[in-house]
C-alpha cells in the first residue's frame, strides 16, 4: 500500500524514489560546478577570457553545462561524452558495420563501452588543451610546472567522467535522459541571474522599460512556438490488412500512422553550425594574421553576414543530421516484412522514396524554424541593449525538449502502475469468485 501523501499526489513509491534520486544527483552535479578547480586563479582567468577573442566559444561551452570559465572540477561538463556519442551516432551513417551494431542489443552495449572509453580521450586531450590556455594567461596559474599541469589535468578529465557516469546513473535508476537532464538544469540556472541582470539593466538606465518588456513577451512566445512545434509531427497513414493467422484465428485489418516530427533533428543542427561558425573565427583571430582576423571581424556574432551563414549551416545540416538517423530504407523493409503498406505507394523502394520526399518537405520549415530560433532572441536582446545574453534558442530548445520527454515518461510510468494494480486487483477478484464457486 501507499502512504497516504503519496497517494494523494497520484504517485507511487518507485516513482517517488526515481524522482528523489534525479535531484539529489543533480544536485550533486550543480555543487562540483562550483568548485573551483586547483592551480588557477579563477578571477585572472576569469577577467581575461571577458576580453579575448575565445569570449563567444568559452560561453557557448558554458551554455551547454560546462564551467571552463570559471575552471571547476566540473568545468568539461557533458560536453566530451556527447562529442564522443554523435561521433559514433554520425558515424553509423558512414561505416556499415557501427550502423550494423547500433541495430543489434549486444553491438549497442559494445558502441556504450566505446563512447565512455572515446569520452576519457576527448576529456583528456581538451583538459590538457584548457591546461596549456590557462597557463599562458599572467598569474592564472602562480606555479606553472609539472606538478600543476598534471593536478590540472587530472581533476579535469576526472570531472568529466565522474559527470558521464552521474548521467548514466540517471537514466538507470532516475526519470529522464541523464545526459539533456544535466545540461537543461545549467541553462536553468543561468536564468534567474539573467533575468536580475535584465532587471539592474533596466534600474540603471541602460535598456528602457517598453524595450525589455517587449524583449521578455518574445522570450515568452519563442517557448510557446517551440513546444509546438516540438511536438508537431506529419502523420504517414499506415494499412494493415487482414490477416489468417493459423487454427482459425484472423488479425483484423488496422489503420495506422507513423509521425515524422518538423524537427527531427532536434537541437543539433545549430549545435554543429555554432560549432563550425564560431571555432574557425575563434582560431583566426588567435592565429594574429591580419587578413583572418579581417573575416573574424567580418562574421562577428550577431553581425547581418553572421546570421546568414549561420542560419544556411542551420538548414543545410538539418537535412543532413535528419538524413543520419532517421533511415527510410530499413523503415520501408519493416513495412514491408509486417505485410503493412502506405495506401496509394508500392512497398519496398517506393515507399523509401515517398518517405524521403515527405521528410525532405517536412525538414524546409523544420530548419527555417531553427534559424529562426536561434538568431531571433540574441538580436532583439541586442537591439534592445542586453549584452551577454546567453538563453538564446539552443537553451530553449534544449529545455523545452527534455521537460517535455521529461513529463511524457512520469506520465508513461504512471499508466503502467495504474494498469499494473488494475490487473492485479482484477486477478483477486476472479479467483475470489472462483473459490466461492467451486465450494
Amino acid at each position: 500500500m501507499t502512504t497516504p501523501s503519496v497517494a494523494g499526489l497520484g504517485m507511487d513509491e518507485e516513482l517517488k524514489d526515481k524522482l528523489l534520486f534525479t535531484l539529489l544527483a543533480v544536485l550533486i552535479y550543480r555543487v562540483g560546478a562550483h568548485i573551483a578547480a586547483p592551480m588557477v586563479d579563477v578571477t585572472a582567468l576569469h577577467d581575461y577570457i571577458a576580453q579575448s577573442a575565445a569570449s563567444t566559444l568559452f560561453n557557448l561551452y558554458d551554455a551547454l553545462g560546462g564551467g571552463l570559465s570559471r575552471s571547476t572540477i566540473f568545468a568539461l561538463g557533458i560536453m566530451p561524452y556527447i562529442s564522443a556519442s554523435i561521433v559514433f551516432q554520425l558515424g553509423g551513417g558512414v561505416i556499415p558495420s557501427i550502423g550494423k551494431m547500433q541495430k543489434d542489443e549486444e553491438g549497442r552495449k559494445k558502441l556504450t563501452q566505446w563512447t565512455r572509453y572515446l569520452t576519457v580521450l576527448i576529456s583528456l586531450s581538451q583538459a590538457y588543451t584548457f591546461t596549456l590556455f590557462v597557463e599562458a594567461i599572467p598569474n592564472a596559474v602562480p606555479g606553472v610546472g609539472a606538478i600543476s599541469r598534471l593536478v590540472m589535468v587530472s581533476t579535469l578529465t576526472v570531472g568529466a567522467v565522474f559527470v558521464m557516469w552521474l548521467g548514466e546513473q540517471i537514466t538507470e535508476r532516475g526519470i529522464g535522459n541523464g545526459m539533456s537532464m544535466l545540461i537543461t538544469v545549467s541553462i536553468l540556472e543561468r536564468v534567474w541571474p539573467g533575468l536580475l541582470q535584465g532587471a539592474q539593466y533596466v534600474k540603471d538606465g541602460l535598456v528602457q522599460p517598453i524595450p525589455a518588456v517587449f524583449f521578455l513577451l518574445v522570450l515568452v512566445g519563442m517557448v510557446a512556438a517551440v513546444v509546438m512545434m516540438t511536438i508537431a509531427a506529419r502523420r504517414l497513414p499506415i494499412q494493415i490488412p487482414r490477416k489468417v493467422m493459423g487454427r482459425g484465428r484472423v488479425r483484423e485489418g488496422q489503420k495506422t500512422f507513423i509521425p515524422i516530427r518538423l524537427i527531427t533533428a532536434g537541437v543539433m543542427p545549430i549545435i554543429f553550425a555554432q560549432t563550425v561558425i564560431i571555432v574557425p573565427s575563434t582560431i583566426a583571430q588567435f592565429a594574429r594574421v591580419p587578413w583572418l582576423q579581417e573575416i573574424a571581424a567580418f562574421l562577428a556574432p550577431g553581425s547581418l553576414p553572421y546570421n546568414i551563414l549561420f542560419a544556411l549551416f542551420i538548414v543545410v545540416f538539418s537535412y543532413f543530421y535528419t538524413s543520419i538517423i532517421f533511415n527510410s530504407v530499413d523503415l520501408a523493409e519493416n513495412l514491408k516484412k509486417q505485410g503493412a503498406f502506405i495506401p496509394g505507394v508500392k512497398p519496398g523502394g517506393a515507399t523509401a522514396d515517398y518517405i524521403d520526399a515527405v521528410l525532405g518537405r517536412i525538414t524546409l520549415p523544420g530548419s527555417l524554424f531553427l534559424a529562426i530560433v536561434a538568431i531571433v532572441p540574441i538580436t532583439i536582446a541586442s537591439m534592445v541593449g542586453i549584452q551577454g545574453f546567453s538563453f538564446g534558442g539552443t537553451s530553449i530548445l534544449i529545455v523545452v525538449g527534455v521537460l517535455l520527454d521529461t513529463l511524457a515518461q512520469i506520465e508513461q510510468h504512471r499508466t503502467l502502475r495504474k494498469y499494473d494494480g488494475f490487473m492485479k486487483s482484477g486477478r483477486v477478484k476472479y479467483r475470489g469468485r472462483s473459490s466461492r464457486f467451486g465450494m
